[in-house]
């Protein structure tokens, strides 16, 4: 009877022991938990105030993180006042750039900017007679020079050349020549061609081949066109001249190179 009564005595000791074990735990957890709240209530104070005197970050929406595969693509949020976001020279660079412009434009005026083509003729440089008793003509083949000068800063290419010759208003010769010729810029050149004429006309021939006159010279009109490509552009160029041609024989000239003129 009296060990159980000792093992009663024992078992309660225990009881009370683990109790006062169980209570200090429960006062500590209770008390880290009143903490906690004190301190999520102090971060909630905060939390609004922050939230009233500022906005979240429009990159990563206040989470202070932004994701993976937009590291290379997000840049760094700069403040309004940083030095980095002033403009340095910006006045300088932009006068530079409109200078750069307009000059470039100038000069791409200046030199592209289409200027005369001069045509000047140049005379008659060999000429050879024949005459037709029977039928009362005369046969007249004759040489000019065409002097020609490029004004233009680009390359001239002369591809055709239309003539006519009149005599009386009458057109007793015609040609066309298809040339090349290839007129560097602010450069002069000439063109040879040749007319081969027939003049039917009865005092001409008599003129041409009565011997008691001493002068026999016949007037020849000559009217042309020369055709230039130039930038990819065609322009067609008119000229005419006058000439007497001795119609007595054969005769050859000789007509230097025409020079623009300084």
């Amino acid at each position: 009877m009296g060990g159980k009564f000792s093992q009663f005595w024992r078992t309660t000791d225990q009881k009370e022991s683990e109790d006062k074990l169980i209570l200090p735990r429960q006062l500590d957890a209770e008390d880290e938990i009143a903490n906690y709240a004190s301190i999520n209530d102090t971060a909630t104070s905060c939390v609004g105030i922050a939230h009233q005197s500022s906005v979240n970050c429009p990159t990563c929406q206040g989470t202070g993180r932004i994701p993976g595969e937009q590291e290379k693509q997000l840049v760094a949020l700069i403040p309004y006042g940083d030095q980095r976001l002033k403009p340095r020279r910006t006045k300088l660079y932009v006068c530079l750039a409109v200078t750069i412009c307009l000059l470039t434009t100038s000069l791409s005026i200046f030199f592209l900017f289409p200027r005369s083509i001069t045509v000047v003729p140049a005379g008659l440089n060999a000429s050879s007679i024949g005459f037709n008793a029977t039928t009362t003509s005369m046969y007249l083949n004759m040489t000019n020079v065409l002097n020609i000068t490029n004004n233009n800063f680009y390359l001239v290419t002369v591809v055709q050349l239309d003539i006519e010759v009149l005599h009386q208003s009458l057109v007793v010769g015609k040609t066309t020549r298809k040339t090349l010729l290839n007129m560097s810029p602010l450069q002069s050149g000439q063109i040879y061609y040749m007319v081969a004429s027939r003049i039917l006309d009865n005092n001409t021939y008599n003129i041409c081949t009565w011997t008691k006159v001493k002068v026999h010279n016949v007037l020849l009109h000559i009217q042309g066109t020369l055709t230039c490509m130039y930038l990819c552009h065609s322009e067609q160029l008119a000229f005419e001249d006058y000439q007497y041609v001795d119609c007595r024989g054969n005769a050859t000239l000789l007509h230097p190179l025409y020079h623009r003129p300084p």
